[in-house]
This record gives structure tokens, sequence and C-alpha cells, in this order.
């Protein structure tokens, strides 16, 4: 009895048809497309952040790693602060023109899309 509740208190799951857990059949790979294959768009919005504008920059298909180094090399480039939320890109600040401009250069089919 003792063994069934310590392994119950491991497993996540109450019943599993099919053996053991595998976390990474769960996970979706991302395909890494080249960036003359991606069309990122870039918005600058105000809307549930207390009135602080943000570029935001959707649109990427890339892998975790690659959306971390283009957040480090726009925010430096910037001079602002920024962050990856759920493969968007977030810059503080209103930066459309200059983040479109780095985004041409390296490559991307980058637009400016919203008022």
């Amino acid at each position: 009895m003792s063994s069934s509740k310590q392994n119950s208190s491991k497993d996540p799951f109450i019943y599993r048809e099919f053996g053991n857990e595998n976390s990474l059949a769960r996970e979706r790979p991302i395909q890494e497309l080249p960036p003359s294959q991606q069309n990122p768009r870039i918005q600058a919005t105000r809307s549930g952040r207390k009135g602080k504008t943000v570029t935001v920059i959707t649109g990427f298909q890339s892998k975790p790693e690659t959306l971390q180094a283009l957040v480090k090399q726009l925010k430096t480039q910037c001079g602002s602060g920024g962050t990856v939320k759920d493969n968007e890109i977030e810059i503080q600040g209103d930066h459309k023109q200059k983040i479109l401009e780095i985004l041409v250069k390296l490559g991307y089919k980058a637009k400016i899309s919203g008022g």
C-alpha cells in the first residue's frame, strides 16, 4: 500500500493508457525557418501595461535560443529592456522604425502593423 501511495505522489496522472511518461513526446518540435522565410509583425501597444508603451514583435518561427539571442541584440541597439514571452519579443518603448531596420538588415521580411 505504501508503494502505491509513494508512486502516486510522484506521478501527476491518475490513469495512463500507454506505458511510461515521455515528456519529449509531449513537446512539439518548433520548425526553425531561415529569416528570409519569416514574416514578423511589429506593433507598439499599451494595452494591459498600465499606460507604458511596448513594442511587440510577433510571427517568429524560431527556437527559444534564437529568440533570446535576437532579443539581446534588439535590446542593445534600442537601448532599452525587453523579453521573450510566448514566442513573441517585447521591447520597452516605441521603437517600431529602429526594430524594422534591424530586422530587415538581418534578412527578415518584417512589416509594421497597426496604427
